[in-house]
């Protein structure tokens, strides 16, 4: 999808820096020997490597899909504690050797607390310029609410993630709207079935993720690198004028959410740089589930910052 300038558009040629570990280091290569062989007028180069200094030279953009995954029988600390040393390393290589306005986008999970070690340990990367996918869970929720209306997922806009990326995120539908044939209508109107809005729909959002393992026996493919490629676009070309996205930032105090966590919000974009949706109308129910995600996010944070000690 990069190569083909769904990421950044159909001028922008591109080099592509692929780390990996050690023992995947020939499986990569077959991935660079495919990118060659596919001649994309885009790809100016491929550089396909495990080490990590050779990785970050010079890049504009990072996207961190590499992380520990959670096996069977695991805590959720051995996960993070695993992810912690990952990122810590990444970091110290993306401020020494990437470019100083290299913008980066965290997919793998934890990502909001992989996305908050990144940012500690890379000072003198802007923290406006650290980010985590949420957009996956943006679109798996269009993908729903389309769905349910047999209308064009095109057609419907404004839907939020809140807070982590993880199964308390909250999916919010409150300010959404989709086009009929009488002009645009709430989402909430146009479904008028608020009990399913509330509860079913919130839960298949929530776990589309583990949905998608159950049936393919691996976590979601196409539709994250998708998203990522969207996250990218936007933040980089800017949202469509009335539109906004889901990205996870550095909370700034937005809507009560404590300082000090990478939460997702509402943001439009424009000339590279993202802005929180500021002013929206928060009723009860949300309240209540924005504050539960944003708890996570802080028991995580305690969490990952008792690894770093242990280290």
């Amino acid at each position: 999808m990069i190569a083909r300038g769904v990421m950044l558009g159909p001028d922008q040629p591109v080099i592509i820096h692929m780390l990996d570990i050690e023992p995947a280091a020939e499986a990569l290569n077959g991935v660079k020997m495919e990118l060659i062989d596919a001649a994309f007028p885009l790809l100016k180069d491929v550089v396909a490597t495990t080490d990590v200094v050779e990785a970050c030279q010079g890049v504009n953009i990072a996207v961190m899909v590499g992380g520990f995954p959670r096996k069977e029988g695991m805590e959720r600390k051995d996960v993070l504690s695993n992810n912690v040393s990952i990122y810590k390393a990444q970091a110290s290589a993306l401020e020494q050797h990437a470019a100083p306005d290299c913008k980066v986008l965290v997919v793998a999970n934890p990502a909001n607390t992989n996305a908050l070690i990144l940012k500690e340990f890379a000072p003198s990367i802007p923290e406006k310029n650290i980010t985590c996918l949420t957009r996956l869970d943006h679109n798996r929720a269009l993908g729903q609410i389309s769905e349910k209306l047999n209308v064009h997922v095109s057609d419907v806009r404004n839907v939020i993630i809140w807070g982590n990326h993880s199964s308390t995120q909250y999916p919010d539908i409150n300010h959404a709207s989709v086009k009929t044939t009488n002009g645009e209508e709430s989402v909430r109107d146009a479904i008028a079935n608020d009990n399913w809005l509330n509860t079913e729909f919130i839960t298949t959002v929530q776990q589309r993720g583990a949905t998608i393992i159950k049936a393919r026996k691996l976590s979601s493919a196409l539709s994250a690198a998708s998203a990522a490629c969207d996250h990218i676009r936007d933040w980089v070309l800017g949202t469509p004028k009335g539109t906004w996205v889901s990205m996870g930032v550095y909370s700034d105090g937005s809507y009560g959410i404590q300082p000090g966590i990478i939460y997702s919000f509402p943001v439009t974009c424009e000339k590279g740089q993202w802005s929180i949706v500021n002013g929206l109308k928060i009723d009860e129910l949300s309240r209540e589930k924005m504050d539960a995600t944003a708890k996570e996010l802080m028991e995580e944070k305690t969490l990952a910052y008792s690894c770093l000690i242990d280290d």
